[in-house]
C-alpha cells in the first residue's frame, strides 16, 4: 500500500524557543497550503503526525484542506538536539555533517543517528500496523525523514541522502518496504 511521506517546510526559527516548538512561518504555510491544493495528498485516508509544533502546524494545514483526521505520535519526532539547542546556520550544517557521517556516534549530544532511523522506521511500521488498509500520510522531519528513506532504499545512512530543502515529499509502500519516489519539493506558492 502507498503512503507519503511530507516534511514540515520553512519555520520561524527564535533561538529563545526549544526547537520542538518551532511553528511554521508565513512562507511555511503558504507552500504546505499549495501542496494541499496540488491534488499530489489526494486519496490518503489519515494523516499520523510527529508532536513537534512545525510538523502539528503542516498536518494541521493538509488535515483541514483534504478533510481528514490526526493522529500525533512522539515517536515521529526529529532527532534529538536538545543537548545543543539552536546552533547558527553554518555550525548546525556541521554538525548535520556529523550526524549523518558517523550514525552510530552521539555528535555534541544529539541522539545517534541510528538510534533516530531505528525509532522511526519503528514508530512508521506500528502506524502502518494499526491502520491496515488505509493510506497513510506522515508528517514529520527532514533528518529522520532521510534515516527512513535510507531504510527503504537499504541504503547506509549518509548525508547525501538528505532532503534537498526543507519541506519536501515522497511516496513508499508498506508491502515491499520500499521508497516508491525520491525527494521533491513542496511547491512554491
Amino acid at each position: 500500500m502507498r503512503h507519503l511521506y511530507v516534511t514540515h517546510p520553512e519555520v520561524v526559527v527564535d533561538a529563545a524557543v526549544p526547537i520542538q516548538h518551532w511553528p511554521l512561518s508565513p512562507y511555511g504555510r503558504q507552500r504546505t497550503a499549495a501542496f494541499a491544493a496540488s491534488g499530489v495528498a489526494s486519496g490518503f485516508d489519515l494523516i499520523v503526525s510527529s508532536t513537534e509544533t512545525k510538523a502539528r502546524d503542516t498536518a494541521e494545514i493538509l488535515a483541514d484542506a483534504l478533510s481528514l483526521p490526526v493522529e500525533h505520535h512522539p515517536e515521529l519526532a526529529e532527532n534529538d538536539r536538545s543537548a545543543t539547542g539552536f546552533l547558527p546556520p553554518d555550525e548546525f550544517e556541521r554538525t548535520a555533517d556529523l550526524f549523518f557521517g558517523h550514525p552510530d556516534t552521539s555528535v555534541r549530544g544529539w541522539e545517534a543517528a541510528r538510534t533516530a532511523q531505528a525509532r522511526v522506521v519503528v514508530a512508521v511500521r506500528g502506524a502502518v500496523t494499526r491502520h491496515p488498509g488505509r493510506r497513510l500520510i506522515l508528517v514529520g522531519h527532514g533528518g529522520v525523514g532521510s534515516l527512513l528513506r535510507c531504510d527503504l532504499l537499504d541504503l547506509p545512512i549518509g548525508r547525501q541522502h538528505d532532503q534537498p530543502r526543507q519541506g519536501c515529499w515522497y511516496t513508499f509502500d508498506s508491502e515491499s518496504w520500499r521508497a516508491e519516489s525520491g525527494w521533491r519539493a513542496l511547491p512554491d506558492d
